[in-house]
């Protein structure tokens, strides 16, 4: 492996922090690998959808969705599969762009699921060429692995697939599982056509990802090789050990390489489990929550279906508690906390919602996921994720009978990911975080919060633009939005937050009462920022809105102190030291002393389509320049509702 192509994209992923780490192994202590191979079969059996040929089975499980998942196979009956050029790859290593070898792909493998999934409701026969030109044409491929994947994973360093190295990252791992739910629906009518197919099918799925899991510790998802306890573990390690365990649950007929597979798996996602806190938060945001504790439910659920339920840990505290993060970091009206890389609007997957809460009995998922689905037709069509459109319709009419109610929670209070969520009866709901700049998809945010009213976002956090090159590099932090200056955070002496697992929250706390946060956030500056205390106060009062105090104390002063605030309209400076914001019919009044700061205003173009696609063309950000360079002081600001004047 070239250390050199590996380290900027490790970059964002590959952080040691031991405070994060418990070694729970909840998994290895449930089972050992060798009462698991009592349990295990190769039969399939376990499978617990029809077999192809059983069309009063398919009629039954399809019958609310048959129309519509055939309608959209038919619209791929003619699909012209899409070639992803050498210069597709290259590409990204040429300019930076991912999407032009990431679009074909992705139009390929859709068109190929959507067949799948109308042929499975339909059993005539009419779309199984297309299926299998679907199939040759992945396995013609040389790779699976994106362009922007393929640097880190093999031993060229290059973005053009090598053919003498498989490697799995998360398409790879999407595309093997696909495959293999193909094989195991398809195989028999396959081979009416010509043996060949299912022959090349099976043989091509072995090589791209059973025999380099197997051979392999050396992925960086896996927690494996060279890992450290502690080491960063993101949603590439469940998302990809799903792929991998839903594969040799399907194709691998030899009961002890099933074994062995299925084991390894379960070392792996203990990894990811032990690295999450107790609390349940995902560190990366509500955007990334249905690949991480999403898909860490997804190996569950299988895993519990291929050892006829003996092999389950959905009783356990923190399995919930990252289920239900998801509905506690729900605003209002498809706004969601999006601190990281995560978007600001949302809400999840509903029926995947539905069945995790299921799963682990947590009636605050259940109902939020029919609240999400409230006049919405519920899709069964998850993708390339065949798995997750069949548990779809399994889980259909328990969904539906299910009532839709938004999560009553005043307080979310993660106390190790330092996350804290404050909702009041008069409409405001405040989201604080703590933590250090290096968690999974970081932002240098230490401190930062966002301010809503009424469903609505005031102060807020951009969150991140259109992936290129430069978001998982060495240049990650030249991007605005991953800067400290673009957060409602404060500059000290002219410093910016720095990264690094070092530069972190210190003393954060909540007290539910006084519906207050606090914490110290010096810490998270470089040594240049000259800064000993920088005590950050959040209090939120029904009636009065959001206080915001500041008491710091620095070694020397070179530079006036400067607190920026990031907003979505245009703040209107209505007399001095109280600027005006308004959001559709919504007024808030932010407060501050005028003796203290001057202040500015820049406006900040969204040329960016996933950031202008949740924001409009423009944000903005409210800067409060000190008047005075203190070495202690103290810095108040109010964020109230404006009074009606009628």
């Amino acid at each position: 492996m070239n250390l050199k192509v590996l380290l900027p994209f490790l970059f964002l992923f590959a952080f040691f922090d031991v405070s994060a780490y418990e070694r729970r192994n909840l998994l290895q202590n449930e089972i050992s690998q060798e009462k698991l191979r009592l349990l295990l079969s190769v039969d399939r059996q376990w499978v617990p959808y029809p077999n192809y040929a059983d069309r009063k089975a398919w009629d039954r499980m399809t019958s609310t969705f048959k129309d519509e998942l055939v309608r959209q196979g038919e619209t791929q009956l003619n699909f012209d599969w899409k070639v992803v050029k050498a210069t597709d790859y290259l590409a990204y290593e040429r300019n930076g762009s991912r999407d032009i070898m990431q679009s074909p792909f992705g139009e390929n493998g859709k068109a190929l699921s959507d067949l799948v999934l109308a042929e499975l409701a339909e059993g005539k026969g009419r779309f199984l060429d297309q299926i299998i030109n679907g199939v040759f044409y992945h396995c013609e491929m040389t790779s699976w692995v994106l362009s922007a994947h393929l640097p880190a994973f093999q031993a060229s360093g290059r973005s053009l697939p090598d053919f003498k190295e498989h490697v799995i990252d998360l398409t790879a791992g999407d595309m093997g599982s696909l495959m293999a739910w193909i094989y195991y629906f398809f195989h028999s009518e396959f081979d009416k056509v010509d043996p060949v197919i299912s022959e090349r099918l099976i043989t091509t799925i072995r090589e791209r990802i059973l025999k380099p899991y197997m051979e392999r510790n050396d992925f960086w998802w896996q927690a494996m090789g060279e890992y450290k306890p502690g080491d960063m573990v993101n949603n590439w390690n469940p998302w990809c050990n799903f792929n991998v365990l839903s594969t040799f649950l399907l194709i691998e007929d030899d009961l002890d390489k099933l074994t062995e597979g299925v084991y390894k798996t379960m070392i792996s996602t203990d990894e990811f489990i032990n690295y999450n806190h107790e609390d349940g938060a995902c560190e990366e945001g509500p955007s990334y929550w249905g690949h991480a504790a999403g898909k860490l439910y997804d190996f569950l659920k299988i895993l519990s279906d291929a050892t006829g339920g003996e092999v389950s840990i959905f009783d356990q505290p923190i399995i919930k508690n990252m289920g239900e993060y998801i509905a506690r970091s729900y605003v209002g009206d498809g706004w969601v906390v999006n601190f990281a890389d995560a978007s600001a609007k949302g809400g999840g997957d509903a029926p995947l919602i539905y069945r995790y809460g299921e799963a682990v009995q947590s009636e605050i998922m259940m109902q939020y996921a029919a609240y999400l689905n409230q006049g919405k037709k519920y899709s069964v069509n998850s993708g390339r994720d065949l798995f997750r459109s069949l548990e779809s319709m399994m889980y259909f009419e328990l969904f539906t009978q299910t009532k839709p109610l938004l999560p009553q929670v005043q307080h979310s209070w993660y106390p190790q990911t330092e996350f804290c969520y404050i909702r009041t009866k008069s409409g405001f709901f405040l989201a604080t975080k703590g933590g250090y700049n290096s968690e999974s998809h970081n932002h240098n945010d230490v401190g930062t919060f966002s301010l809503y009213y009424n469903n609505l976002p005031f102060f807020i956090d951009a969150g991140v633009g259109t992936y290129t090159k430069q978001t998982f590099s060495k240049e990650r932090y030249t991007i605005w939005t991953m800067q400290s200056d673009y957060h409602n955070l404060p500059q000290i002496n002219g410093s910016s937050q720095a990264y690094g697992k070092q530069f972190k929250a210190q003393n954060m706390t909540f007290a539910a009462k006084k519906n207050s946060v606090s914490l110290d956030i010096s810490k998270a500056y470089p040594a240049e920022a000259h800064v000993e205390k920088w005590v950050r106060s959040y209090e939120l009062n029904e009636k009065n809105g959001l206080s915001i105090e500041d008491e710091f104390s620095l070694s020397s002063t070179k530079s006036p102190n400067v607190l920026n605030f990031l907003v979505w309209t245009r703040p209107e400076l209505k007399e001095q030291g109280k600027v005006e914001l308004i959001v559709q019919d919504e007024h808030l009044l932010f407060k501050f002393d005028p003796n203290q700061f001057d202040i500015r205003i820049v406006s900040i173009p969204q040329d960016d389509p996933r950031l202008s696609s949740v924001w409009g063309d423009t944000v903005y950000r409210i800067s409060l320049i000190a008047k005075e360079k203190l070495k202690t002081g103290r810095y108040h600001f109010q964020i109230e509702k404006i009074k009606s004047k009628s």
